[in-house]
């Protein structure tokens, strides 16, 4: 006689109702995780976004790192190459006079120690 650890149920429950409600219940942790991971990757992705000011203009400047800079820049603050695989940050003023969409197309690549000396 196959024996069962399972608990009889009363009320004619069937065990597959039963197990689909916890189912779903996991299956909905599991997302809440990877949403909140998302939103962990998102930021570690972004490279914690920060604003600086510089001469009384507010600009935002996001680092690169070397893994996601994956094209070749001319750095603004000197006339060499920002090359791919090296990390770096990403420019742009804070309050664009002619809107954020302007202000984030024009967005220079610096080296991070031209930056600094900027």
């Amino acid at each position: 006689m196959p024996r069962s650890n399972r608990s009889r149920r009363q009320g004619g429950e069937s065990s597959s109702r039963a197990r689909g409600g916890r189912a779903a219940k996991r299956q909905q942790a599991a997302a809440d995780r990877a949403t909140g991971a998302a939103d962990e990757l998102e930021h570690l992705r972004d490279g914690w976004r920060r604003t600086e000011v510089r001469r009384g203009v507010s600009y935002t400047v996001q680092p690169i790192s070397a893994v996601r800079a994956v094209k070749d820049y001319v750095c603004p603050g000197c006339p060499n190459p920002v090359e791919a695989g090296v990390a770096h940050v990403v420019v742009w003023r804070a309050e664009g006079i002619l809107g954020d969409e302007h202000a984030l197309a024009a967005r220079r690549h610096w080296h991070n120690h031209c930056w600094r000396m900027a």
